[in-house]
């Protein structure tokens, strides 16, 4: 017997209803709903992890600031800073410094003095306020190096830089042997640091006296 037509194409019905109905879904309600949904759950899952992660440096913070007074102490009395309060008083150490190391290595001033001493402004930026003071020698070769010792070895910390030598005669005699006898012409640039928040303005302070301005 066979069956009447409405019959037969009853499963054949059936198939393109659920093919339609999963098209109906990948177009419409998975774009529209399931994917924003899927996102929104990945989102909130971030957020989550990032609290955890902030609330676990919260619990750290009473640790972390007690490293932090530690290490600015440890850098308040750090003697390779240098010990005075400002700028101008830094060049002014420095420049007592040099003519005391100068007085050292020739107490008569025979073999090397100073020509120049001319405090000048940094214009690095750095993380600590640097303070220079250029300078400007006659000194013997063996004099020169015993002075870059006593102030690159000394406390505190201070910094050779920019070293230009120049000889004024020539460097042999006329036997070929060294001429040592003749002064050098030496500048260089002598610098130190001063302590951490020595030597910055109050930017508070400063901008109260704009406004009154």
């Amino acid at each position: 017997m066979r069956l009447p037509s409405a019959e037969r194409s009853r499963p054949y019905a059936i198939v393109l209803l659920l093919l339609a109905l999963a098209a109906a879904y990948g177009i419409g309600l998975h774009w529209w709903w399931t994917a924003p949904m899927a996102a929104m759950g990945q989102q909130m899952d971030d957020l989550r992890e990032q609290e955890l992660r902030f609330r676990m440096l919260a619990q750290q913070r009473p640790a972390i600031e007690q490293r932090l007074a530690e290490v600015r102490r440890s850098e308040a009395s750090n003697p390779a800073f240098l010990p005075e309060a400002s700028v101008e008083l830094a060049q002014a150490g420095l420049t007592q410094r040099i003519e005391s190391e100068v007085g050292a290595v020739s107490p008569d001033h025979s073999s090397c003095t100073i020509s120049q001493r001319t405090p000048t402004a940094s214009s690095i930026p750095e993380r600590y306020q640097r303070v220079v003071v250029q300078v400007r020698l006659l000194c013997g070769m063996s004099e020169f190096s015993a002075l870059l010792h006593a102030l690159e070895g000394g406390r505190p910390q201070l910094f050779v830089s920019s070293l230009n030598i120049i000889s004024r005669v020539g460097f042999v005699t006329q036997n070929g042997a060294p001429d040592t006898s003749t002064p050098l012409d030496i500048a260089f640039d002598l610098s130190g640091y001063l302590r951490p928040g020595v030597g910055v303005p109050n930017a508070s302070a400063s901008e109260g006296a704009d406004a009154q301005h």
